[in-house]
């Protein structure tokens, strides 16, 4: 369920454009009118403004927003104006270049979005930057960080809620046994990750707690330092669930050292319209705090009123 609000009178898409434009013109940019318009519209809305906004101008509303915002506060707007697809598109280029490279990123992508989600995300990508997905991936990794991430990233998950018991328990014996044996890179355990659906897999990881009397990840949190395990139990968890992912990603982004922008950016902006009701729970139960709250605690200006209207909070 998305936590976004959208007013019960919506302006025309022709509307809002005129009133984007308004904003730009002058002096000074109107931050306020920006997000009181592109905070409180849905993705579908959004297209129709940027259509509207390139048939009535001639310009691009994103080179617009992009030109008249600085800051966390622009890469905000920009990812939020951006389709789902694009938006996982430009994450993932981005998680692939050297100075923003982050296979964090890509596993995320990978693993919390649907089948059809990331299908369209490849065909995005393929699109804009004329290469594949799969290509940049397998280019930009190496070892068992490729081996891992590349399925992750061209699987097409059944999405059904079917699953096939005997199955869940073979599968959940070949798992403990090549974590057993420390075989973290096995073929037959990231072809089990990579390819289940998420019903298949969360009935295979109950059938191993069942069977061997603890939780899949407790077993792989037997090196804390290696990196690989980082990635390969953060994958489990984005399946099994992505609202207790979501919930440490943004509260490592407010209570680390200093405010990790980009983190909290891209989780607000790509979870509003999905899951952010189940990630704000969460949040509140495993801090005791509201994420509104702790947002407001560790954000300022146009960027905290523009994240506070993405998860539901705040007028503009």
């Amino acid at each position: 369920m998305a936590s976004l609000k959208i007013p019960t009178s919506v302006p025309e898409p022709y509307e809002d454009a005129e009133q984007l434009k308004k904003a730009f013109a002058g002096w000074g940019t109107n931050e306020a009118l920006i997000i009181q318009i592109l905070a409180h519209r849905n993705a579908a809305q959004r297209k129709l403004i940027r259509e509207t906004y390139a048939a009535a101008y001639g310009e691009d509303l994103l080179k617009d927003l992009d030109a008249e915002l600085t800051s966390d506060f622009q890469r905000a707007v920009l990812l939020w104006t951006l389709s789902p697809a694009e938006r996982d598109a430009y994450l993932l280029n981005e998680a692939t270049k050297r100075l923003t490279s982050s296979n964090w990123v890509i596993l995320e992508i990978a693993c919390t979005r649907s089948s059809d989600d990331l299908f369209k995300a490849r065909q995005a990508y393929h699109a804009r930057y004329k290469k594949s997905l799969e290509e940049d991936v397998a280019y930009h990794t190496t070892g068992d960080f490729r081996k891992l991430l590349v399925p992750l990233v061209t699987a097409f998950r059944y999405e059904g809620e079917e699953v096939n018991m005997t199955l869940a328990r073979k599968e959940a014996n070949i798992l403990h046994e090549k974590i057993s044996d420390k075989a973290y890179n096995d073929e037959e355990l990231i072809r089990i990750i990579s390819t289940r659906s998420k019903a298949q897999l969360n009935a295979t990881f109950n059938h191993y707690l069942d069977q061997h009397g603890s939780e899949i990840n407790k077993d792989l949190e037997t090196d804390s330092d290696d990196e690989y395990l980082k990635i390969l139990s953060a994958a489990i968890e984005c399946l099994k669930t992505p609202e207790k992912y979501f919930e440490k990603v943004l509260r490592l982004g407010i209570k680390g050292t200093g405010t990790d922008e980009w983190d909290l950016t891209r989780v607000v902006t790509t979870r509003a319209e999905v899951d952010m009701e189940r990630i704000k729970e969460e949040y509140q139960k495993r801090n005791s705090v509201p994420l509104d709250r702790a947002i407001a605690g560790d954000t300022s200006g146009d960027y905290e009123r523009m994240l506070l209207a993405l998860i539901g909070h705040g007028d503009a």
